[in-house]
């Protein structure tokens, strides 16, 4: 792309575990990475240190609060309170993957609604703004009281299963729930393929249970799509559903590789052949064994063209041409 000429305003930071993304962010819009040094005391406190004039600058801090999440957020909090004490002229929060989405409602009694309550902490801190990722549930966007883009991953990985579209053969997109439904009906539009719906039950946080599947998978290539791959019981249950009823390959896609608790142990056992994740959520360490398993897209560019349009005052629209949405 061409540097815009106010990119002299404009300051991208990184947290410390989302630096490899944001080099790509800024590799795109060819500009540095903001300088800041960001250390932990010995009694666990996190201290943010700018290296760099921000006064009357537009800053973007770019940091997903993956695990380990309570640091990631408080570093979040104290990075943007850091620039707005340096006067920096507007801030804006980049969450590839926003923790605490799945605590969006009061699904029982005397249970909080942690990600309002996260999103009340981030406005307090005085960020003016937010861009994020896949949110869990679209409606997380009402829980701030400061403008929120909210980007779908899609276009990258509309694009990447275009390019393979001839080796996928008889396709068939299963949601593995149904508040995915939509998004893999724009799949299987995008792609040219059938469509197949999972009924899930989640017993717990960590388990679920697949037991009937509306639609045909037999002899079909099946491609799962959805936000997240947190413990991974929903991918292994539902890839061990397809293969039964007669399925010919398993390809799993997500936004975020959380990869959390038991996913490593739960996903190599299960009959997929290929997991395919963005690098909205650094890939762990933990999940090794299944890198054979696994391709990272990258949705550096995709979040460096939203910061251009934002910081020149453009639309973001354009960048929803090749959607698939975002889930319910």
């Amino acid at each position: 792309m061409t540097p815009n000429t106010a990119a002299s305003e404009l300051k991208i930071f990184s947290g410390r575990i989302s630096q490899p993304l944001t080099k790509r962010i800024c590799e795109h819009l060819r500009l540095p990475m903001g300088q800041a040094r960001i250390e932990t005391f010995a009694d666990s406190e996190i201290i943010v240190k700018l290296e760099e004039d921000v006064r009357g600058r537009d800053c973007f801090l770019v940091l997903s609060t993956s695990p380990p999440v309570n640091e990631n957020l408080m570093e979040i909090l104290i990075f943007i309170d850091c620039l707005k004490r340096a006067s920096a002229r507007r801030v804006t929060a980049v969450i590839p993957y926003f923790g605490y989405a799945r605590q969006d409602r009061k699904d029982e009694g005397r249970v909080p609604i942690t990600a309002k309550l996260v999103a009340n902490m981030i406005t307090s801190s005085r960020a003016d703004r937010v861009l994020a990722v896949d949110l869990h549930a679209a409606q997380i966007q009402g829980f701030f009281d400061i403008q929120v883009d909210h980007l779908t991953a899609s276009p990258v990985f509309v694009d990447h299963f275009l390019k393979h579209r001839e080796s996928l053969g008889n396709l068939c997109l299963v949601s593995p729930d149904l508040g995915n439904v939509k998004v893999a009906e724009s799949f299987a539009n995008l792609l040219g393929g059938d469509l197949a719906i999972i009924n899930k039950r989640r017993v717990s946080g960590s388990e679920v249970i697949t037991d009937n599947i509306i639609g045909d998978v037999r002899g079909k290539t099946v491609l799962m799509v959805d936000d997240m791959i947190s413990t991974g019981g929903t991918l292994a249950e539902a890839s061990e559903l397809v293969m039964s009823r007669g399925a010919k390959e398993v390809i799993a896609a997500a936004t975020h590789g959380v990869f959390a608790g038991k996913a490593v142990e739960r996903l190599l056992a299960a009959p997929i052949s290929k997991i395919i994740v963005s690098d909205t959520v650094p890939f762990p360490a933990h999940a090794e064994p299944l890198r054979s398993k696994v391709e990272i897209l990258s949705v550096g560019s995709l979040l460096g063209e939203a910061i251009h349009r934002i910081h020149s005052n453009m639309s973001i629209s354009a960048l929803f041409k090749r959607s698939t949405g975002t889930k319910r």
